[in-house]
Order: structure tokens, then sequence, then C-alpha cells
């Protein structure tokens, strides 16, 4: 590795950590990275003709830029492929001290940081990705969970920092290819913090979020607590992807069939959540449902209550007119004495008339919004007999994909027996080995020997001619 390091002319590192990371690291911009099947290709661009690769690059390829993003979208490829198959072959929940997966964090955080534009404040000039990262909160509000408790974790001051944390805690949340497309499908708001020909602002980008889906079969769990994610040094480790030339496939078979059971259970997984929100979601709206159904059901018997008050009011503005009527016969055999009287008699009479007229219309209005209410409540019934109905067949379906990921489970389980198999076959053939080699060597060693003796009778027997001539 230190033979490809470019010699700097000034060199500016200011303490041993940061020297030792500046020898071990390669300027992506002087090297180019290909992948050719598992090998990792690196190849310095002065030795080689700048062709263009089998896949469609629309740059310049003199361009250093566009050399940048390929070779670091070309790494994540083979930082991410490495880490899910030896993850597979682990099959285990993967820790902080997991080497591929901290080399997994420094790839993703050098792709973050391609193209920052550097922001100047108070304290001097600021190059951080935890700006973008905190638009996924805006953008998407499940992830909101993910900041507060990044931004609540003690030890943490600085956004680099706070950044590590917050990919380590979307990758344990599986979430973190959702989270890459939420960002790099909203480039006008990314333009605030990249450059324009920033990997993020590219179609590399892109590529790398749908490369992150296969993580979603890693279970992680990384605990953040005393772990110094502020002072940490990335550096990339090119000799983990660095192939042995002695490599060789022997369970290929067992390792696809493996593969192939844990697919199938990670979907069984996914279909599974996903039916689980949709019953959650139904039962909330199920919820929601009879809240109002019960609340409509209170305004109908505050509706009813009022119908009947206004009915009384009704009864009672009936008497009392035909008590002013009486009142108006008696008054007119007493015209000539009771004028006055009988026109007041008369005022209080067309009031009371009025106010019957008002009251009569007030209850065709209640009982019109009566009927009303009657006829929501029957479609509201109609609508949660329906909604449980759906609920029932979910929940069944369900118990179904519970029942199929068991089997799988068991599935998984045979082929880990069959594979430890197959690994104590392969080192008892591997041990006979050993041995056929070692007696193999103990031949040569006697034939050798026996070679010399008869070279030794040969010349022994030409002299013994020689003297008898």
């Amino acid at each position: 590795m230190s033979d490809l390091t470019p010699q700097s002319e000034t060199p500016t590192p200011t303490t041993d950590k940061i020297t030792q990371a500046a020898r071990e690291t390669i300027y992506l911009c002087n090297f180019r990275v290909s992948v050719d099947g598992e090998w990792l290709c690196l190849r310095e661009l002065n030795d080689i003709s700048l062709t263009p690769d089998p896949e469609p690059v629309h740059e310049d390829p003199k361009d250093p830029i566009a050399i940048e993003r390929l070779n670091l979208m070309n790494m994540a490829k083979l930082s991410i492929k490495g880490l899910i198959e030896s993850a597979l072959n682990l099959g285990r929940t993967l820790d902080s001290d997991y080497a591929p997966l901290q080399q997994f964090f420094v790839v993703m955080e050098h792709c973050l940081k391609h193209g920052l534009k550097t922001k100047k404040t108070f304290l001097g000039q600021n190059k951080s990705f935890w700006g973008p990262l905190e638009l996924v909160e805006k953008l998407t509000p499940e992830a909101g969970e993910i900041t507060a408790s990044v931004k609540d974790l003690p030890g943490l001051k600085t956004p680099l920092g706070r950044g590590r944390a917050w990919l380590r805690l979307a990758l344990m949340q599986k979430k973190l290819s959702d989270y890459m497309k939420t960002i790099i499908n909203r480039k006008d708001l990314l333009s605030e913090f990249y450059e324009p020909n920033a990997l993020m602002m590219e179609e590399e980008g892109a590529v790398i979020a749908g490369l992150l889906v296969g993580l979603n079969v890693i279970d992680a769990n990384l605990c953040m607590k005393g772990e110094d994610l502020d002072s940490q040094v990335g550096v990339i480790d090119f000799s983990m992807y660095l192939k042995d030339g002695g490599h060789s496939s022997k369970s290929v078979e067992g390792d696809g069939q493996i593969t192939a059971i844990l697919d199938q259970k990670n979907y069984v997984e996914e279909l599974n959540r996903h039916l689980s929100a949709s019953v959650n979601n139904l039962q909330a709206k199920v919820d929601a449902l009879e809240k109002s159904n019960t609340k409509l059901t209170e305004e109908l018997a505050v509706a009813n209550n009022r119908i009947i008050t206004l009915q009384e009011d009704v009864e009672r503005v009936k008497e009392e007119s035909s008590y002013q009527l009486e009142s108006r016969k008696a008054l007119r055999s007493d015209s000539a004495a009771d004028g006055q009287a009988l026109g007041e008699t008369r005022k209080q009479l067309k009031e009371e008339t009025l106010l019957r007229l008002d009251v009569e219309k007030e209850l065709e209005v209640q009982i019109g919004m009566k009927q009303e209410m009657e006829l929501s409540m029957k479609m509201l019934e109609k609508d949660v007999c329906e909604k449980q109905d759906a609920l029932v067949e979910l929940r069944q379906q369900l118990e179904d994909l519970r029942a199929i990921n068991q089997q799988l489970m068991h599935k998984s389980q045979s082929a880990d027996a069959s594979s430890k198999q197959k690994s104590e076959i392969i080192v008892r053939m591997e041990e006979k080995m050993n041995q056929m080699s070692g007696t193999i060597k103990q031949l040569e060693t006697s034939d050798k020997h026996l070679a010399k003796q008869a070279r030794s009778l040969n010349s022994a027997a030409g002299k013994l001619l020689q003297l008898q001539q």
C-alpha cells in the first residue's frame, strides 16, 4: 500500500495519528478502482490508458471528479457485497467491532463527504455531512426518532460524530436505503450542501442508494455509548478487498441454499411487517369510527331532548293561545268597558302566534337533522362491519405467514446443520491431505538417498572394472 501512496511536496500532518492515516490513505483522484468479479483492481492513471469502462459513463474520463465518483461507487459495491457475504457466513448479529462493518461506515462517510460545500462560521470553516442528513427528518417524519436519539447521545460534540451515529442507527433500523433515496430524490435541497458534480448529485449516488437495499438482511446491534465517534480517522483498508490466489469456493451450493432460505425468510418478515402495519391502520380507523359513532349518538340524544323540549313549548303555546282565545271571547262581551285591555290582548296573541310559527320551523329543522343523523349512523354501522370482516381476513393471513415463517426457520436450521457437517468433512480431508504430503516428502528424501547410493555403487563398480583390466 505504501508504494501506491502519492508523495506530497509539503507535508502538513500535525500529530502522529494523522501522519499514519495520511500514509495509509490512497488519493482516489490519482488511482482507478475497478471490480472484476470478486477482485479489486487498483491501477495508477499515469500507467494506464483511459478507456471507457463497460458501464456507461457520460463524464469525461480525464475529469478527476468523475474518477473519484466512479472509484467511490466501486468501493461501495465491494464494501456492501463483502459485508453481506461475511455477515451471512457469520450467522449472528453484528457488533461495533466487526471489521467489514467498520469499513462500510468509512466508505459511506467518504461518499457523503464527496463534493461538500465549505461553510464559513465565526469559529472557522465547517465541512460536515450532518446537514444533509438532517434533511431526512423534514422529508420523512419517521426519521425524527433517529435525529432525536442522536442529539440526546452523550459525548457527541461535533457534527461529524452526530453524522456517524446517525448512519449506525439507520442501519440498525434497516431504513438506511429508504432515507438515502429520499434525500437523493430532492437535489434541489441537496444543492445547498453539495457542489453540482458531487457524488450525491449524480447518478452514482442513486446506484449506491439502490445497493443499500441488500443490507436489510443484516441484523446489527451497535452500542455507541463510550465510543469516540468525534475523533475517529476514517481510512479505507484496501487489504480487506484484495483476493488470495488460493481461494476456492468449496461450499458454494450450500451457501446458495442458505442465502435463498434467508432471502425467503426476510421477504416473509417484510410482508409480515407490512401486514401488521395495515392491521394497525385498520384498527385505528375502526377505533376512530367507534369514537365518531359514540359522538353522533350523544349528539342524537341531545337533539332528541331538544325536540322534546320544543314539543313541550309548542303545547304550552297552544294552551296559552286557547286561553287567550277564551279570554278574548270573554272580553268581547265587555268590549265597551275593556277596549284598551282587548288591544293589549291582541298584541300578545300576535306575538304568541309568531313565536309558535318560529317554534314549529325549528322543530321541522330538528326533525330533518334527526333523520340525517339516523342515516349516517346506519352507514357508519355498515362501514364498521366491513372493516371488521377485513380485519379478520388480515389476521388469518398473518397467522398463515407466521406458520410459513416457522417452516422457513426450520429449513434454515437444517441447512445450518448440513453446512456444519460439510465443514467437518472438509477439515478431515485437509488433515488427510497434510498427512499424504508428509509421506510424499519422506518418499522423496528416501528416493534421493537411494539415488546417491546407486551413484556411489556405480562409481565403485567402475573402479573395480578398471582394476581388473
